[in-house]
């Protein structure tokens, strides 16, 4: 058995692949990371800009889509479609034996529709027409505007995967959101059992973002706080969850059949060199949780991971490090206002170079095929977005 298997079975934690690319599908990477204990696949604009700059696999399929009178950015929406269906082919069998629990692929609508509810809400309606697979997952960001567009998805009868999580305050408004769109769901005769949802709640951005402000502070009560704000906020994030799905206002909706909105560990990777590369996925063990993990994560968690069940333990202590940081001055809702305009801020990037990388190739026919996959120049397109006022 496997440690990812064993994550599974005996602690009631899934563990879902944090990337995709054509190569692992068409190699069968993704089948036998799946038959090894992978139970799911998160993607979004960067993983896909990743994907689609650094190989030549989507060549072919993009030349025939230009031909075809596609638009670079329908044909970039085609590549994308292509991934996640056979993503979501190859995990249906995890979906249909786990009574709907896993097997899901999530794909991310445009960056550019953080701020505007009512198209992520129009996107997010198009993507569930466009895969039509049940184990399908759009997801939407946390910010303020994407809160109001799960709860409408949620009251349709969509399955989202809330992305972009960084603070408590955000997070009770989207499990909020959750439970409301459910509520409006089953008052107008919809089955909760076919509405499923995780709130990816980020991990190691937010220890680089808060050692960050705690370096600049530079005393020596700031600086031994370094490392410890993330494990301490995501464990504060459990406890939360578990008291709020366990009100009299959730068991309606359990006795339904509704699911929780299961919270899911996302950027475990390590981002200081110094810190144990499988820190944030062994101190976040638990049932009723995800966690992603990239192929070096996954590697490194085989080879000398530690398994225990961690995710509700140490809550005193997470509690005093969130006294100490405010004590020290550093206020987690800022933080996390900040991480989530650099969350959209990256994806935008990843997505307008993307499009920048096809339309270079869109405009030289001869030479697609054969480009450097280095690099991309800059795009003559120009988007209008909608900001926060």
């Amino acid at each position: 058995m496997t440690k990812l298997q064993h994550l599974y079975r005996h602690f009631g934690q899934s563990p879902w692949l944090d990337n995709l690319t054509r190569a692992s599908l068409r190699d069968g990477t993704l089948e036998r990371m799946v038959a090894n204990g992978v139970r799911g696949v998160t993607a979004n604009p960067t993983i896909f800009a990743r994907s689609i700059i650094g190989s030549h696999d989507y060549d072919e399929q993009f030349s025939e889509l230009i031909d075809a009178g596609r638009s670079v950015e329908e044909a970039y929406w085609e590549l994308v479609i292509s991934d996640a269906s056979q993503a979501l082919t190859v995990l249906r069998p995890v979906f249909d034996r786990g009574d709907c629990v896993d097997g899901f692929v999530s794909v991310e609508v445009s960056p550019a529709l953080a701020h505007d509810a009512p198209g992520t809400t129009t996107a997010a309606r198009w993507l569930r027409g466009r895969i039509a697979q049940p184990n399908l997952l759009a997801k939407i960001p946390a910010t303020a505007e994407g809160v109001t567009a799960i709860e409408t998805l949620t009251a349709e009868g969509s399955s989202i995967n809330v992305t972009l999580l960084f603070s408590l305050s955000r997070y009770a408004q989207v499990i909020e959101a959750y439970l409301s769109g459910l509520e409006k769901f089953t008052a107008n005769g919809g089955d909760p059992s076919t509405v499923s949802s995780v709130a990816s709640f980020f991990v190691s951005r937010v220890d680089t973002e808060v050692d960050r402000r705690l370096e600049a502070l530079g005393t020596d009560e700031a600086l031994a706080l370094r490392g410890h704000a993330a494990v301490a906020q995501a464990k504060l994030a459990y406890r939360f969850f578990t008291n709020e799905f366990s009100t009299a206002r959730w068991h309606r909706l359990a006795r339904m059949g509704a699911d929780v909105q299961r919270p899911l560990w996302a950027s475990t990777s390590t981002k200081n060199p110094k810190d144990n590369d499988t820190r944030s996925v062994e101190e976040l063990i638990g049932p009723d949780t995800v966690t992603t993990l990239p192929e070096a994560t996954i590697a490194a968690f085989e080879d000398h991971g530690t398994m225990a069940c961690t995710v509700d333990t140490g809550l005193p202590e997470a509690v005093e490090v969130m006294v100490r940081l405010a004590a020290a001055g550093i206020d987690m809702t800022a933080v996390g206002r900040t991480l989530e305009d650099n969350g959209i801020a990256g994806f935008d990037k990843a997505y307008e170079d993307v499009l920048a990388k096809l339309t270079h190739l869109a405009a030289a026919p001869q030479t697609r095929g054969q480009t450097s996959a280095k690099g991309s120049p800059d795009a003559s397109r120009r988007r209008s977005h909608t900001r926060r006022g």
